[in-house]
């Protein structure tokens, strides 16, 4: 578990990508695991092809942790290995692909769907992807502020 620091105001705590990967049994059903702002960090593993889709209003961040990711375009792929990342811009259709299981970071809006327009089996259960927020490590007597929106897998 993170160090966990608590000061009169706030709390400062660090999030490790390991033990939050280490709680994921599933493929394809990506967890929240921080929000800044509007924009929430999700973690995922993959394994496999998903569908085609796009995200008409938005960009979609992938950062990967492990692994060799393939995201497929309608004009071409881009393989994004661990350590590096790929912006897919709004509106333009792409499917993700891993030969081997990949583990992976992604960046979005709140409330996108990892599906986008296209729906079906794979979507994400809404309920897995809004836990509620939580802090670790401190009593709930001493919980002040946080610093950023940490949640507890």
């Amino acid at each position: 578990m993170p160090d966990a620091i608590a000061t009169p105001e706030r709390l400062y705590q660090s999030v490790n990508f390991a033990d939050k990967l280490a709680k994921i049994h599933d493929h394809w059903q990506p967890r929240v695991m921080a929000e800044m702002n509007d924009y929430q960090f999700k973690i995922v593993k993959i394994l496999g092809d998903f569908l085609w889709h796009d995200h008409p209003d938005t960009d979609e961040t992938f950062i990967v942790l492990d692994g060799v990711l393939r995201i497929d375009l309608r004009d071409g792929h881009v393989l994004v290995r661990a350590g590096e990342m790929f912006v897919v811009p709004r509106g333009v259709e792409h499917k993700p692909y891993a030969e081997r299981e990949v583990q992976m970071m992604l960046i979005e809006p709140r409330g996108v769907v990892n599906t986008g327009n296209a729906g079906g089996d794979m979507t994400a259960e809404v309920e897995a992807l809004t836990k509620a927020l939580t802090t670790t490590g401190i009593p709930p007597g001493r919980r002040r502020k946080r610093a950023g929106n940490v949640i507890d897998l």
